[in-house]
């Protein structure tokens, strides 16, 4: 019997991304205190928030794969999560207007069968075009990416505001390194292509 699959989200970018494996599976909210421990580096609070969001959802899954994930981008050695409020998107775009940020996007795979749990840390880098305030603005007001860690939509507008990418695999910039669950599905006995 095949396992069922789980995405611990109900992002809806997160779930459209999902669906280019086309396999099926099923989105739940996780249960998850998001707040990063004192110290705690970018690494080691996506990998732990990954893992805690997947394993918060195998109630009732007696065989499942559950996806976690989480992102959180780094300006200046800070950890910037969303910004909730326009005033600290335009905060958080002006900081990373002309720089290069780094995004860490964790993923987790929990077999709720076996109870192993496969983390790993997925790496992106954006460089962003010197922006000034009015740009910033008229591109919040146009996408209003309050709830996106970094304060922007790359898969719209958001793409104007950068100079370049560097990265594996661009859907870390959405929330869900793709390429590495691809792996993680596979170690798991999961074929995307079979």
């Amino acid at each position: 019997m095949k396992p069922r699959i789980i995405l611990a989200s109900t992002s809806t970018f997160r779930q459209s991304i999902l669906k280019k494996l086309q396999l099926p599976f099923e989105s739940i909210a996780p249960e998850c205190n998001e707040t990063p421990y004192l110290d705690e580096s970018a690494t080691d609070l996506v990998k732990r928030l990954s893992e805690t969001k997947a394993r918060s959802c195998q109630q009732n899954s007696e065989h499942a794969l559950i996806i976690g994930s989480d992102q959180v981008c780094v300006i200046h050695k800070n950890i910037v999560g969303k910004p909730h409020t326009q005033a600290n998107a335009i905060k958080q775009l002006m900081s990373a207007s002309g720089q290069a940020v780094t995004f860490y996007t964790g993923l987790s795979l929990y077999n709720t069968q076996t109870e192993h749990c496969q983390t790993i840390c997925e790496t992106f880098t954006v460089h962003f075009r010197t922006l000034t305030v009015e740009q910033i603005r008229y591109y919040i007001d146009k996408e209003q990416p309050l709830n996106c860690a970094g304060s922007f939509m790359c898969e719209g507008l958001g793409i104007a505001l950068f100079e370049r990418l560097e990265g594996k695999d661009p859907n870390c910039l959405i929330g869900l390194p793709l390429i590495s669950l691809i792996d993680l599905l596979d170690n798991e006995g999961v074929k995307t292509l079979s």
